[in-house]
C-alpha cells in the first residue's frame, strides 16, 4: 500500500522552523537549530538543538522534532527543512540521518537553510 504524499510547501517549512529558532539552547557551540518536519498526514512538528555542558548528550534539533512527530502519533515523514544561524545551510548529522531514514523512504526532501547567507540547499 503506497502512502499519498502532500505537497510540499518548502517556504512554510522554512517559516515555522524560523518560528522557534530563538528557543535553541546551544550556550557551548553557540550554532543554532531549528526544524519543521512535514508528516504524510500534512502535520508539521518543530524542534531545536538543545545543547549539554557532556557534549555526547546533546540533542540535534532533527531528533527533538521526530520525537515530537512520534509523541502524536505520526510516525511517516515527507519532508525537513532545517533552518540554521550559520554562515552555511547545514545538512543533518549522521544520527539525524539515521533516524530519519527510520521513517521515511528514499524520497524524503530535505532542505537546509542559512538565516546569515539566505543560502538554500536541497
Amino acid at each position: 500500500m503506497q502512502l499519498m504524499r502532500v505537497e510540499v510547501d518548502i517556504r512554510k517549512l522554512i517559516d515555522e522552523a524560523l518560528k522557534v529558532l530563538p528557543n535553541s539552547y546551544a550556550p557551548y557551540s553557540n550554532t543554532h537549530v531549528a526544524v519543521a518536519i512535514l508528516t504524510s498526514n500534512g502535520k508539521i512538528f518543530l524542534g531545536v538543538n538543545v545543547e549539554n555542558a557532556s557534549y555526547g548528550l546533546t540533542i540535534c534539533a532533527e531528533r527533538v522534532a521526530v520525537a515530537s512527530a512520534i509523541t502524536h502519533g505520526e510516525k511517516n515523514f515527507d519532508a525537513v527543512a532545517i533552518v540554521s544561524d550559520t554562515p552555511e545551510s547545514l545538512p543533518p548529522c549522521g544520527a539525524c540521518r539515521q533516524v530519519l531514514a527510520e521513517f521515511a523512504d528514499s524520497n524524503l526532501l530535505i532542505v537546509s537553510y542559512s538565516i546569515k547567507s539566505g543560502k538554500t540547499i536541497k
